[in-house]
């Protein structure tokens, strides 16, 4: 088994990651919250894949009462009237402050239950199982939760930390093939962000990430882990170099604004993170900022792996920028973006004009 320490001055926890993992959630869950009550919320997706060996665990675990919810993993489903199901069930159900929360399923999915467990009874113990790519790179880890308004993503959330990461490496056999390439966007980032070396090793191992080779994909999992662990460490709250893990993340959460989250050939979280970085990084490059060789090779790994480098549908320029000014990071109404300098080094900036950001999305347009 693959182990990340996440250490924090109030809170540290363990990220697990194995395949097959999934039957000793329970034992794992059971160590950082004792209690005889327990809940599962599950993607609807995964709640015939994994939610049986899930609760399984859980019983065999010692908790004698395990409340089992699914929810529609749907980023238009990540939302207050979901979570307002949710306490519903967790309130009638007589969930106490001790009793401990489990995430199953994808990012949707920890993003929601991660802020009905920060928020039921004023928080009780939270465990990430992560299903999809994305969510074990990613959004499992760090803290981060929250939900969507019409206003735009993730705009009413909070900090909380889970108690402990679980990842089973083998579920994403069952993961359909386009949210396994949406998931490798999140490892691109961090490649360019902080570790050039990564960069390079998914750019060789790229075969073996897209069949799945077990071991290929915990060395994936755990070197992504440990980035966006150490990042975490250095700064929780994103009051500093967290920000960096926003890459690309300004420009995509505009695209899925725009889009609704529902439109019929909308695009999917990863796929609108990877057009991000390629636009944030046409607009280093225009500015100056970097060697258009960073660009080139951005735009040849995320094509070897899948994931788009282009759009034709994407909103008209001055809804995507209405969108952007609408973003947490915004900052006495600036703009401010995550652009790369150097394989493997980024800076925030907030000093681009419009036009500049105008060509970027322009970049973008098949």
């Amino acid at each position: 088994m693959a182990v990340v320490d996440l250490k924090l001055p109030h809170h540290q926890y363990q990220i697990h990651i194995q395949p097959g993992l999934l039957v000793q959630l329970g034992a794992l869950t059971m160590a950082v919250a004792k209690h005889e009550r327990g809940t599962i919320i599950a993607d609807e997706s995964v709640q015939s894949l994994h939610l049986p060996t899930a609760m399984k665990s859980m019983e065999q675990a010692g908790y004698q009462q395990v409340l089992t919810c699914t929810m529609n993993a749907g980023e238009h489903n990540k939302n207050l009237t979901t979570m307002q199901k949710l306490y519903d069930d967790l309130l009638n159900a007589r969930m106490e402050r001790k009793s401990p929360i489990v995430a199953l399923g994808g990012g949707v999915i920890g993003d929601t239950v991660g802020f009905v467990a920060a928020s039921y009874l004023r928080g009780v113990p939270f465990i990430q199982c992560p299903t999809t790519l994305l969510s074990m790179v990613d959004a499992s880890v760090g803290g981060k939760v929250g939900v969507n308004v019409p206003q735009g993503k993730n705009l009413i959330g909070a900090f909380y930390q889970p108690n402990a990461v679980v990842i089973d490496t083998d579920t994403l056999k069952t993961l359909p093939r386009r949210e396994l390439i949406c998931g490798l966007a999140e490892c691109v980032k961090h490649g360019v962000i902080r570790d050039a070396d990564l960069f390079d090793w998914l750019d060789a191992n790229a075969d073996g990430i897209l069949a799945l080779d077990p071991d290929t994909m915990v060395e994936l999992v755990a070197r992504n882990v440990q980035i966006k662990a150490t990042v975490v460490m250095e700064d929780e709250k994103e009051s500093g170099v967290r920000a960096h893990l926003n890459f690309g993340h300004t420009f995509a959460h505009a695209i899925e604004a725009t889009q609704k989250y529902t439109d019929e050939g909308s695009h999917h979280h990863g796929e609108a993170v990877a057009l991000g970085m390629v636009a944030a990084t046409r607009l280093a490059v225009d500015a100056g900022m970097c060697d258009s060789s960073v660009l080139d090779r951005l735009i040849a790994l995320q094509d070897k792996l899948g994931l788009p480098t282009s759009a034709d549908n994407l909103a008209d320029n001055e809804g995507l920028l209405k969108t952007m000014r609408l973003d947490k990071k915004v900052k006495d109404g600036a703009i401010r973006l995550v652009l790369p300098v150097k394989m493997g080094q980024v800076v925030v900036d907030n000093t681009h004009s419009d036009d500049e950001i105008r060509n970027a999305w322009n970049s973008l347009r098949v």
